[in-house]
């Protein structure tokens, strides 16, 4: 008769729990699928399912009602770009303010978190001084 060992009940142990760690995201992934299949079988209805008639005014371009006068190309001012871009950094800048505020509470990692948010503050704080400084701030 043959004794078990230790290693193989640890392997089947380990098998167990990697295969219950899988069959978790078994569900994630199935849900992924379904939705990927719904959506595939949504515009896959619609494309059968819609009348195709083209006519000259409905190849024509839209524009709210108004009938398209002159070229479609139009000159739009870069500083409107600029504006958004430096929310999106201010945006990103709140996103990691909270985190650290959270670890920053925890015992153990105050003085090291404090120093990092101020140099992750100064990159900010640069960034926004080289905007001024070229003057993208200024409305015009």
């Amino acid at each position: 008769m043959q004794v078990p060992t230790a290693t193989a009940t640890t392997e089947h142990t380990q098998y167990i729990v990697a295969s219950e760690y899988f069959r978790s995201y078994s569900v994630v992934g199935l849900l992924a699928v379904v939705g990927v299949l719904f959506v595939a079988v949504a515009f896959g209805a619609g494309r059968l399912l819609r009348p195709v008639v083209p006519t000259p005014e409905k190849l024509l371009t839209y524009e709210c009602g108004v009938d398209p006068v002159g070229e479609g190309w139009a000159h739009t001012q870069v500083r409107y770009y600029v504006y958004a871009f430096l929310y999106v950094i201010f945006a990103v800048d709140s996103i990691f303010l909270f985190p650290w505020a959270t670890v920053f509470a925890a015992p153990g990692y105050g003085a090291t978190t404090l120093v990092e948010m101020f140099i992750f503050l100064g990159f900010l704080a640069v960034g926004l001084l080289y905007a001024y400084k070229k003057g993208v701030l200024t409305w015009t």
